[in-house]
């Protein structure tokens, strides 16, 4: 128990350092969120759960010294973890005071801004010694007084502990390391706890003050650890201007005058103008890929698709749920690496559908069944200017609860209660509801379906509920007054399971897709539609003009262009018609002929194939210079 009193006490230690920092950056910005009318003081609690998973993952390395260290080396061992602890405290002072010049430059905690710098010690040194002469001095002040005293009481500090018998340290390892691990994961869900964590409220400050500098910085540099302009390169080599030219080109944007800060913003005009505030829902569901749309497996998409706009040739950008709600809320294509919607530099300031309705009065949200942390969507949501989040722990009583979360009919009820209450309150809204169903294990209700596969917890069942939420949804929002002035969308992330043997299974990132408003014609259009297109489609039927930097065309537009980019892994489709040509890091791109949902190679199309390795060059280059505004 010895081991677990001392660590315990540096536990303290760093959460006493964490508290210090924190509670002078509330008194510093209280002003600020004062009046906001959100509990600030949660951020202390919630600032405790990342200052605890900081401090566990900190003390990993002295449970494994302490434990497995032989007496013999008992002096060595010792002065190696006064050492530790001695950098480890003195980082955190470091952090913890160098959050204040930060923030007042950035308005956010140290993040991946506070790596980049590190990229530049010369010019930083520079800038430091030049305009941060007196924080820099209470800062090594304050680090050489807290080692003064810290070496002056810790001398000893951890040999009694390592002349102990091997044996009996060792066999404290595996419950102290447990305790460890739940200290690091701080999460009983289906992923550990994460920075999004902290993004429990609607005031940007608020959570900034909740997170944990030390954390934050360490969480970029687990994002960005490789060198993303060299791994671009391994596609081919072409300069920034010719791919954004050839961008625009390719997918029939159009634009007079280039903005710097945002070189596809443009203004779209309407083919519907209306007076109206339309309110906007787009349904996305989880997994749900074209070659389950049937009477048998989806008869509620098959008769909704009859009332409204079907999107016969939509394909989804990628493979992964990120991929698809950068899609379909912010007009993006898939960035090579990580999606944008875990990436440090799409948090903020990146553009979506939020940015877009917000200055007109929308209340915007996101809909979800399960924890909204789950691949950092709270984070995303609300750092790029959503309103509110809903998810698991906001439903009382849900009727079923499965593996990821509330049901979709859960899900599906709580949104129809919120919709009518912003439209009795008279202000339009846009929402983004999130379907978990169709994930496995395929957890869905008993007796809501006749199971397509009875008794089997399978893909056809969990797809058929999910279209069974689909059709309540509709049942309870036309007998709602809100119907007849809003636009919905449904459409799928990805597919279930993307495989097969081509190169890019093109066949795979087909997904349906369908729009219903009032006053729109029954179609079905067969021409090659993206996650993109769908959206600057959706915002075209909401009746206004707007300026927006979507990557895709609505298909009432006379430019709209029949093309997608799919990203499978590291490689990259560009279909045009029936031609595809894929890139690749370290191999020569080739073109393709879609035949028979398959790939046939065929003569080069060189201008097609710079075109697709415009794409992977031009999207990394907007999410790296954070160009997408």
């Amino acid at each position: 128990m010895e081991i677990f009193k001392k660590l315990f006490k540096y536990y303290v230690t760093m959460v006493a350092l964490f508290f210090i920092g924190r509670v002078a950056l509330f008194a510093w910005q209280f002003d600020r969120f004062a009046d906001s009318g959100v509990n600030y003081w949660l951020s202390f609690l919630y600032g405790l759960k990342l200052d605890t998973m900081t401090a566990s993952i900190a003390l990993v390395i002295p449970l494994l010294v302490l434990s497995f260290t032989p007496k013999r080396f008992a002096r060595v061992a010792n002065t190696v973890l006064l050492i530790y602890f001695a950098l480890l405290f003195s980082l955190i002072i470091y952090m913890e005071i160098a959050t204040f010049p930060f923030f007042a430059q950035y308005d956010v905690r140290p993040n991946f801004k506070f790596v980049e710098y590190l990229k530049y010690p010369k010019e930083v040194v520079g800038m430091i010694l030049a305009d941060y002469k007196l924080p820099l001095f209470i800062t090594f002040a304050l680090i050489a007084l807290f080692l003064w005293r810290y070496f002056k009481s810790a001398k000893e500090s951890f040999l009694n502990i390592l002349e102990t018998p091997f044996k009996k340290r060792a066999i404290w390892f595996l419950p102290f390391g447990l305790i460890l691990f739940m200290g690091i994961r701080f999460s009983f869900g289906h992923r550990p706890a994460n920075l999004s964590d902290a993004m429990y409220s609607t005031s940007r400050i608020v959570n900034e003050i909740a997170k944990n500098s030390l954390y934050s910085v360490s969480y970029a540099i687990y994002l960005d650890n490789g060198d993303m302009d060299k791994f671009i390169k391994r596609y081919g080599k072409m300069s920034v201007d010719e791919a954004l030219e050839r961008m625009q080109k390719r997918l029939g944007i159009e634009i007079k005058e280039i903005n710097a800060s945002s070189p596809f913003m443009r203004l779209e005009p309407t083919h519907f103008p209306s007076n109206k505030k339309k309110n906007l829902v787009i349904f996305l569901q989880e997994s749900l890929g074209y070659q389950f749309i049937s009477q048998e497996i989806t008869p509620n998409m098959m008769r909704l698709k009859k009332e409204g706009l079907w999107l016969d040739q939509a394909y989804s950008n990628g493979t992964r749920s990120v991929r698809g709600i950068a899609g379909v809320t912010s007009g993006f294509l898939s960035v090579p690496g990580l999606g944008v919607v875990k990436r440090n530099r799409a948090q903020s300031n990146f553009w979506t559908l939020s940015k877009l309705l917000k200055p007109l009065g929308y209340h915007t949200m996101f809909i979800y069944g399960g924890e909204a942390h789950f691949d950092n969507m709270r984070s995303w949501f609300l750092g790029n200017g959503f309103d509110e989040v809903i998810e698991q722990k906001d439903y009382q009583n849900p009727s079923y609860v499965a593996n990821w979360g509330v049901s979709d009919e859960d899900l599906v009820i709580k949104a129809n209660e919120k919709f009518n209450q912003l439209y009795k309150a008279k202000t339009p809204f846009a929402a983004v509801m999130f379907s978990s169903s169709n994930h496995s294990p395929f957890d869905i209700p008993p007796g809501k379906i006749k199971e397509v596969k009875p008794g089997i917890r399978c893909v056809e069942n969990a797809v058929k509920y999910a279209d069974f939420a689909i059709g309540r949804f509709f049942e309870l929002a036309k007998k709602s007054p809100y119907y007849k002035d809003s636009v919905f969308v449904v459409i799928a992330d990805h597919n279930i399971r993307v495989y097969g043997k081509d190169v890019v299974p093109v066949k795979m990132f087909h997904i349906p897709a369908l729009i219903i408003a009032d006053g729109l014609k029954p179609q079905i259009y067969n021409r090659q539609t993206s996650q993109p297109d769908v959206l600057a489609t959706a915002l075209d039927l909401l009746g206004k003009d707007f300026y927006y930097p979507i990557l895709g065309k609505s298909i009432f537009s006379e430019n709209k262009k029949d093309v997608n980019l799919m990203q499978f892994y590291k490689s990259y489709a560009l279909r045009v018609g029936d031609k595809v040509t894929v890139v690749q890091p370290d191999k020569k791109p080739q073109t393709y002929i879609y035949k028979d949902e398959h790939l046939y190679k065929t003569a080069h199309d060189r201008e097609l194939e710079k075109d697709t390795l415009a794409f992977v060059v031009g999207l990394n280059y907007l999410y790296e210079k954070q160009k997408y505004r």
